[in-house]
């Protein structure tokens, strides 16, 4: 799988080492968990199998336009096509998202890339949430907040790192959920957040 880059022609080439970087480690993951054709086909009792994983954004870029609604910029608009480019091949069956318009438009790309409909959940009722996705198994897209997207990560049992900074857009967990608990990994993707 090729992630595009979305780096800047004047960008330094630490940001391209880290797209190739990023871009093996979804590679590893991807490969890892068995053959394409199974995670894309998987059979109907795979499900109840196979540990769930579930890839969590936060929202990409807002386009400020003084509502508490706003949609997202041109930024997020890129940001949000290569989320779908980057997960297009890593078996997911169900996008979730907030019903504002940045987490739905975030969540969209991919959502028909793998012809699904975003399911819109509470970010008030994360146990609720967390609770479905451990129930339903298989492998879900959750878009969510700055404050919502490491809250869930906690709420199923991974280390959500650091707080998320209110510049910050450039988070992707991958989470595989285990028992109780979940292993989680924390990787960056896309324009970077200012340091």
């Amino acid at each position: 799988m090729k992630i595009p880059s979305t780096a800047s022609p004047c960008s330094s080439g630490r940001i391209r080492r880290a797209s190739a970087a990023v871009a093996a480690l979804v590679m590893a993951l991807v490969v890892s968990t068995g053959p394409l054709a199974a995670q894309t086909n998987p059979p109907a009792d795979a499900a109840a199998t196979a540990p769930a994983v579930v890839y969590l954004v936060r929202h990409a870029e807002r386009a400020e336009d003084g509502t508490s609604d706003p949609p997202i910029s041109e930024e997020g608009q890129a940001r949000a096509r290569l989320v779908s480019r980057m997960l297009s091949d890593a078996g997911i069956t169900r996008a979730h998202s907030t019903d504002y318009r940045r987490t739905r438009a975030t969540a969209a790309p991919l959502a028909e890339a793998i012809a699904a409909t975003v399911e819109h959940y509470d970010g008030s009722d994360l146990d609720g949430l967390a609770a479905r996705l451990r129930a339903a198994g298989g492998r879900h897209l959750v878009v969510g907040h700055g404050n919502t997207t490491p809250a869930l990560v906690t709420v199923l049992g991974g280390d959500p790192g650091a707080p998320v900074d209110e510049s910050e857009y450039d988070r992707l967990y991958i989470l595989t959920l285990t028992g109780d608990g979940a292993s989680t990994v924390l990787l960056r993707f896309g324009v970077p957040a200012p340091r």
